[in-house]
């Protein structure tokens, strides 16, 4: 049966979850933008780019390192995984102290460097307690994910959501005429809260739940630190080249002749509301990303090659499907949507225009993801470079000539270059043909065909207005349309559930 099968079982328990705190945290953003306007949001994007940063030198992604390591010892016979979580647990605790160090004796050079002198010195003094408890709590969850548990990791991440937006909410509705340095320590606080209880549930699940290994562990610490180099080296990169890139956006906006307050407005907008909507579809892709990583490493440590293959075609194929849709959606309602969740025209322009390119930037979730369970690391951190060195260039020489278009440019050149070399690097990897008329071609086709058809019909049952449930409907009529015309035609003849090869055989 379908839902007995474990990977559909947390893929579909994920994907619900991961849409409740992708829905949350949007709404959470449209509440914060209203209650202290968009340069609030931007303050509050700087510092959680800051804090992302901060946490991936505190515990190098702890969670792909932990899930992809312990996934591997699983693998072996005789094994000891819970010997890779205390690794992991250690290694995380040295990193995030000294990290912590770092930021309380130097909090007022990083405040003035980061922040353009804002006085943030305070509040990154409490970073650290926001660093030390994240980096245990993402250990635990990616051991838990490694494990086939992952609705424990999910259910770990809602609580801290939860927390940390019942924190900002209160802190948020008690300030009156907050400055730089009180919204930066709403968040903070919020996210201190946040990973503490979500440490607390993650430890307390682990004691009453796991079982005792009397096996070998086939990594000591030193072997750990050897492996895990590489996979943080590669977050620690990306982390560092998004924040850079994320505080030099403000600063070229500014170039271009705006104010500072209206240079943080626009990028807490294009934050706050553009990205988060740009993502929002792919809520199932992300859901699935964290179990890939874990499948592709057990395959790639048993040597099974025509495992790696199946999941690489099918995963590439179904993705593509899905965000060519997406994008045609939100290229069609951009305007709507953008002014719906408080962005006005802006917003709104800059969610038509860029939705052209969320193939690519959803086909890098699932990329990545294998690239990772792969072993491919090196790979992985020399695209990052290159396609952070091609963005962080397009802002710095377009922005101050044109504005947000030059956001636009950034975002289309580095995500089609980087995601391009990550296709063609995994398919010389497993030695598959790319068709690209079967998996791009006739998805792009049908969309427009199925929009066409849709657009005839709302029009004939007086449905083809732009308010919200004529919209809604819309959207659901031609996703029927869409996908009907695959399973039909049996484009999706792979994807049935009777005899989807790649969803067997996962030790149910």
């Amino acid at each position: 049966m379908f839902f007995k099968n474990r990977l559909v079982r947390d893929t579909v328990l994920l994907t619900f979850m991961q849409l409740f705190l992708d829905t949350a945290a949007l709404l959470l953003n449209v509440f914060i933008t209203k209650q202290l306007g968009a340069e609030a949001i931007g303050i509050l994007s700087l510092t959680g780019s800051f804090l992302g940063l901060a946490g991936i030198l505190s515990n190098g992604n702890a969670f792909l390192c932990t899930s992809r390591l312990v996934s591997e010892e699983m693998g072996k016979t005789n094994s000891n995984p819970n010997k890779i979580l205390a690794h992991g647990i250690k290694l995380c605790l040295m990193l995030s102290i000294t990290v912590s160090a770092v930021l309380f004796v130097f909090a007022e050079p990083l405040s003035n460097k980061f922040f353009s002198g804002a006085s943030m010195e305070e509040a990154i003094r409490f970073m650290p307690l926001a660093l030390i408890s994240g980096a245990v709590s993402a250990c635990f969850k990616g051991y838990f994910n490694a494990c086939r548990k992952a609705s424990v990791s999910a259910t770990g991440d809602i609580i801290e959501f939860i927390i940390k937006s019942l924190v900002i909410i209160v802190m948020t509705l008690s300030a009156t005429n907050p400055d730089e340095h009180s919204v930066c320590r709403i968040m903070i606080a919020g996210i201190i809260a946040g990973n503490i209880f979500s440490l607390v549930y993650c430890l307390f699940v682990y004691l009453k739940s796991h079982e005792k290994c009397t096996g070998r562990c086939s990594l000591n610490f030193r072997k750990y630190m050897a492996f895990a180099f590489p996979i943080m080296a590669g977050s620690i990169l990306t982390s560092a080249l998004s924040s850079t890139n994320d505080a030099l956006i403000p600063m070229c906006l500014r170039q271009s002749g705006d104010s500072v307050n209206e240079a943080l407005s626009r990028f807490g907008i294009f934050e706050a509301i553009v990205i988060p909507t740009l993502f929002f579809p792919s809520v199932v892709l992300c859901s699935m990303s964290g179990i890939i990583v874990s499948e592709s490493a057990r395959a790639t440590a048993s040597g099974n090659r025509e495992r790696i293959k199946s999941l690489t075609s099918r995963l590439t194929q179904y993705t593509l499907v899905f965000a060519i849709f997406a994008s045609a959606v939100l290229m069609k309602f951009g305007d709507n949507i953008g002014e719906l969740l408080g962005g006005g025209e802006l917003a709104g322009k800059m969610i038509t225009i860029i939705a052209p390119v969320i193939p690519f930037i959803y086909m890098e979730i699932i990329l990545e993801a294998l690239i990772k369970g792969m072993g491919l690391q090196g790979f992985s951190s020399l695209n990052y470079l290159a396609e952070y060195a091609v963005r962080i260039s397009v802002v710095l020489i377009f922005v101050p000539k044109f504005s947000f278009y030059g956001i636009v440019a950034s975002y289309y050149a580095s995500n089609v270059m980087g995601n391009c070399a990550r296709f063609i690097k995994i398919m010389k990897h497993i030695e598959t043909p790319f068709r690209p008329f079967k998996i791009i071609a006739v998805p792009v086709i049908y969309a427009f065909l199925t929009m066409g058809t849709t657009e005839l019909i709302t029009r004939l049952v007086g449905a083809d207005g732009e308010k919200i449930p004529e919209i809604i409907f819309f959207v659901i009529l031609w996703g029927l349309a869409y996908f009907g015309i695959f399973v039909e035609f049996s484009k999706f003849k792979s994807f049935r559930f009777s005899d989807d090869k790649l969803l067997c055989d996962f030790n149910k």
